[in-house]
């Protein structure tokens, strides 16, 4: 597949990083020299200084011949320019823009992305994404992470095992027989910063942090089998009111309507504007890192604490506050991945990233045939696919051990007419079944070729 990627920023970056390990023909475009002479020093790609809208440089990219553009620079103008130019001039087949402006996703705008005007495939809004993981979070307490799959019905959760968790120490073979209701599959490890793939025999430790998948309907119960009874966060400080911001108000305004919110905002002329759009929502004009301020907000009773400002120091700061005032539901925003490991040594737990999320999103996109739905798990460690069995696939009806699998791949569920499958050496793929699959580094490509029936295009 040829791709063309305008921007080298770090979503830019690692969406080129991905697609090229897997043998695809990537070129970025960068108008910056520095951004451009990383990218050809450290990755296999052909990096082209100069603007991602223009004709001629795009033209010098390839796109007579490319399939894709994912157009992620960090103007929303030049995103769309860039998808505009390909379709018109270059008949480019697929268009992915990022585009942050909430006011060109206004529905009174709506006819803007129409095929007639400006022709672009998929818009990612980061604020929107990174606000709906937020509030995912909220919605299933205990958890680090929470990824749906099966459009909802099935989940990929993350959990800490702490002190009081009654399963450490049992190897994972055990399971099964403790808990014979709960359909949970184990898929993924991570102990002192580093992620593996469990065997039966291999048992959770205390500090572990546990990536699992099993039903919606099961999760409390899985959850209070690690130790994890959180009740849902009725009192939530929100720290910051920009874009990721306004947009985390308006989902727990609309999702969770027992929620009392308040929201700290440093900002005068933005804290104003909120105060005046959110008649019923408390607005505090001051410092997230005020002690006084956040006392003032009755942080010591709040039961989750958001901190989402345009600084990843300050959001770490603000949530080692929130912890020593008591508040063991913290849930910071941070972009530097060099901070990711920090976090979780200071015992705040695990953070939001933006640029996770973005990639993830957006790979979700780049995956071709029938591949429904695309989560990135932890960084480049692998993927999980979620995959429509056609009724082509030479593989249908016969037993899981006897398939080709590529290495490390593990087929972690299957949803068959609504019922989850935790499938075992013996189980069949079969037509219309939705297998969902942990695809290490660098395989994913692999297993969606394997599911692709030769009349499936983008």
């Amino acid at each position: 597949m040829r791709v063309i990627i305008g921007g080298a920023g770090q979503v830019g970056y690692s969406i080129a990083s991905y697609l090229s390990r897997e043998n695809n023909d990537v070129t970025v475009i960068d108008n910056k020299p520095d951004m451009i002479a990383r990218i050809n020093r450290n990755l296999d790609v052909n990096g082209i200084l100069g603007a991602a809208s223009s004709p001629e440089v795009l033209e010098a990219a390839g796109a007579r011949d490319a399939d894709m553009i994912i157009a992620v620079t960090q103007q929303d103008e030049v995103n769309m320019v860039a998808c505009q130019v390909a379709h018109s001039l270059f008949n480019v087949p697929k268009k992915i823009a990022r585009i942050r402006n909430q006011v060109y996703r206004d529905p009174a705008w709506a006819n803007l992305f129409s095929r007639a005007h400006m022709p672009i495939d998929v818009i990612i809004s980061p604020e929107i994404e990174v606000a709906r993981a937020v509030e995912m979070r909220l919605s299933v307490p205990g958890t680090t992470s929470v990824m749906p799959m099966t459009e909802g019905d099935t989940f990929v959760c993350g959990v800490m095992c702490e002190e009081d968790c009654p399963v450490v120490n049992t190897p994972l073979r055990q399971l099964a027989a403790l808990f014979p209701d709960n359909k949970i599959r184990i898929l993924t490890i991570v102990r002192h910063g580093k992620p593996f793939v469990p065997s039966p025999e291999d048992q959770m430790l205390i500090g572990d942090e546990i990536f699992f998948i099993a039903r919606k309907s099961d999760l409390a119960r899985i959850l209070s089998a690690f130790g994890h009874e959180e009740q849902k966060a009725r009192n939530v400080i929100l720290i910051g009111g920009g874009n990721i911001g306004v947009s985390l108000i308006n989902r727990i305004k609309e999702r969770h309507t027992d929620v009392h919110l308040k929201v700290i905002e440093s900002n005068a002329e933005r804290a104003q504007n909120l105060s005046e759009i959110y008649e019923d929502v408390l607005i505090l004009n001051a410092s997230g890192l005020d002690r006084q301020v956040l006392e003032e907000a009755n942080i010591s009773e709040t039961e989750a604490l958001i901190t989402v400002t345009d600084d990843d120091e300050t959001n770490i700061l603000i949530s080692l506050l929130g912890r020593q005032f008591g508040c063991n539901r913290i849930i910071p925003l941070v972009n530097k991945e060099s901070y990711t490991s920090l976090t979780g040594s200071l015992g705040i737990g695990a953070v939001v990233s933006p640029k996770a999320i973005t990639v993830s999103t957006i790979m979700r996109h780049v995956r071709r045939g029938r591949v429904k739905a695309v989560h990135n798990l932890l960084g480049s460690f692998a993927e999980i696919l979620e995959i429509e069995a056609s009724e082509s696939l030479s593989f249908l009806n016969v037993p899981l051990r006897d398939i080709d699998w590529p290495k490390g791949a593990l087929v972690c569920a299957i949803v068959r007419d609504e019922r989850v499958v935790m499938p075992d050496a013996n189980t069949m793929i079969k037509t219309n079944d939705h297998v969902i699959i942990l695809a290490p580094h660098g395989k994913a490509q692999k297993i969606e070729k394997m599911f692709s029936a030769q009349v499936d295009i983008f």
